[in-house]
């Protein structure tokens, strides 16, 4: 059992859209993730994902709307719910999810990671 700072790990890394792994609990991952650009379209047919921005400003587009995520401010995305990240500037994003979630859900692409590092 050890506290987590999130500057300390967020200074471990620097690839955008590469979540890793700061810890687990009850079959959930706590995942951070540094964000720049456009990410893909995609959605996740049995999970919901929580993002929570802890620098920067999140662009969450959805299909019909787009939701701006400010620092220390959080998003709950339904699962089955198409959705697409923007980050115009970097991004650090603490995302909640279960451990299965594939960060690019029904969407193969070069962004896809099947394995996340721990940190």
């Amino acid at each position: 059992m050890e506290k987590v700072n999130l500057n300390q790990k967020f200074g471990l890394f620097n690839e955008y859209w590469s979540p890793k792994i700061a810890g687990e609990l009850n079959g959930q991952q706590v995942k951070l993730a540094k964000l720049h650009g456009e990410f893909v379209w995609h959605k996740h047919d049995v999970e919901d994902e929580l993002f929570f921005v802890t620098k920067g400003t999140l662009k969450m587009e959805f299909r019909d709307k787009t939701i701006t995520i400010e620092e220390n401010e959080f998003l709950i995305v339904p699962r089955g719910v198409e959705h697409r990240p923007v980050a115009i500037e970097e991004v650090w994003l603490m995302l909640f999810e279960p451990a299965s979630t594939l960060n690019t859900g029904d969407t193969a692409s070069d962004l896809t990671k099947k394995e996340l590092d721990w940190i």
